[in-house]
């Protein structure tokens, strides 16, 4: 009971509430330099970029995959059937040919 009228007596017997004061105005600068500039790590190729150069064999798709021409650089390029198991990792400097593995026909060459 004591308690209770000793609330009574500091506020009236109603708590008050501070609402926190909204920003307005413009972002920080430090915010925009942020988005303008990210940290090195966090730069990732835009969609639109080629950098595997997977529209220079566009034209393989459709054809056998003996057309296929031997790579100069065989770490960046993976050749794999569409049901074959490959690993889920994402590089855009590799270039994927997949084919079918019934018909041998080359489906699709992207980058990834």
């Amino acid at each position: 009971m004591a308690c209770v009228a000793a609330l009574s007596a500091c506020g009236g017997g109603e708590a008050t509430r501070s609402t926190p004061p909204v920003a307005t105005g413009p972002a920080p600068a430090i915010v925009a330099d942020a988005a303008a500039n990210p940290p090195v790590g966090s730069r990732l190729p835009t969609l639109d970029t080629d950098i595997c150069k997977a529209g220079e064999l566009q034209w393989l798709v459709g054809r056998s995959r003996t057309e296929i021409p031997v790579p100069v650089d065989v770490i960046n390029r993976r050749v794999a059937c569409t049901t074959c198991p490959v690993t889920e990792d994402y590089s855009p400097y590799r270039l994927n040919i997949f084919y079918d593995q019934q018909t041998g026909l080359v489906t699709e060459v992207r980058c990834g």
